[in-house]
């Protein structure tokens, strides 16, 4: 890392959390310069076929808890 770069990632460290995601967010943006337009138009058909399955309820939720549980048993083994 550049000294110019190293001084602009302090300065961006002392920001508000909010800017500093708000920042991020650019930079991140800044890097993907193109937009796959099927792979967009698949994510679309993907959502709607989520939403459907959640509405009919072919497919139920599992809670925040429940999701942490199941992480931390897989990770730990208890």
């Amino acid at each position: 890392m550049t000294e110019e770069a190293h001084e602009l990632l302090q300065k961006a460290l002392a920001l508000s959390e909010n800017e500093r995601a708000e920042l991020a967010g650019n930079l991140i943006s800044s890097l993907d310069g193109t937009v796959d337009q099927d792979a967009d138009a698949a994510w679309q058909q993907e959502v709607v076929r989520r939403l459907h399955d959640l509405q009919s309820g072919k497919v139920e939720t599992v809670s925040w808890e429940e999701v942490q549980q199941k992480g931390r048993t897989l990770l730990h083994g208890k």
